[in-house]
């Protein structure tokens, strides 16, 4: 089964979508599930992981009921408030929903300090409780407490989205790389292989920007602790979902087909549970 494990579905609100700025103008508008399908097929990816992109419970029932609709939405990643005194009863109630697979929080927009919170840690520790997993968005500058976090939480699922956003524009690469090298360390930790695109120039970005980058993880964690995910439709602001695909499989054509079928789904479907 192939999986785009990264994605997002939105009713556009101006106002409560103020992260979509002006520059951002081509993804203001709805993305639903009619919107892409078309494109998971015309890629022959057979399903998808729909992830939150707004902090709030209403935003998880949002993706759940999307999920109940279409059968091809194998698994949601919604928002939950961890740091709730009943965060525990909140993830009991959404745990009798099949496709809730986790929880996940804008970490790249909190103040230093918030992911070595040690209230916020152990919240995250209760999704491990009940065999849940947890998504980790951060900025490269911010891989100081990722890796202190994911310290915190030995043998947990834990995946890191969009290789931790290295500012590709700009080709930072060596501390970025440090980082994520001792990061590889830590077994139980996963790596989207997503969001890359529109961390390099959205107009004039090539393969050749972005493979590094891909090369570096693949060198350093196992094909079965990563996994593709196209960040459709923040993605769009740097090329179509078609373009994301392609360039993803250039740069894993010299893998094995085994290699490339971990990647394009094996992985996301053991991590997440999808059936």
């Amino acid at each position: 089964m192939t999986i785009d494990a990264h994605q997002h579905f939105w009713k556009y609100n101006p106002e409560r979508d103020g992260w979509i700025t002006e520059d951002m103008n081509s993804i203001r508008r709805d993305f639903m599930p009619d919107d892409l399908k078309p494109l998971l097929d015309e890629n022959k990816i057979d399903g998808c992981v729909a992830i939150q992109a707004d902090q709030s419970e209403d935003e998880t029932e949002f993706l759940l009921g999307l999920a109940e609709e279409h059968e091809w939405i194998k698994g949601v990643v919604g928002w939950i408030d961890l740091l709730a005194d009943d965060v525990d009863q909140r993830l009991d109630h959404y745990k009798k929903y099949s496709k809730f697979k986790g929880a996940r929080h804008i970490l790249q927009s909190e103040p230093d300090g918030f992911i070595s919170n040690p209230g916020f840690i152990k919240g995250v520790a209760l999704l491990a409780k009940k065999v849940l997993t947890y998504d980790i968005l951060t900025h490269e500058k911010q891989l100081v407490e990722v890796l202190m976090f994911i310290n915190k939480l030995p043998k947990m699922n834990l995946v890191i989205d969009h290789i931790s956003k290295p500012d590709i524009k700009n080709k930072s690469f060596k501390l970025w790389s440090a980082y994520m090298k001792e990061v590889s360390t830590y077994s139980h930790v996963h790596i989207k292989l997503s969001g890359m695109v529109t961390e390099a120039n959205w107009s004039s970005w090539k393969t050749k920007d972005i493979k590094p980058y891909v090369d570096f993880c693949l060198e350093n964690f196992s094909v079965d602790r990563l996994m593709f995910g196209s960040d459709w439709p923040v993605s769009l602001l740097a090329g179509s979902y078609e373009r994301v695909v392609d360039v993803f499989q250039e740069c894993i054509k010299e893998l094995s087909q085994a290699e490339q079928d971990q990647l394009m789904g094996k992985t996301a479907v053991k991590f997440y549970n999808l059936n």
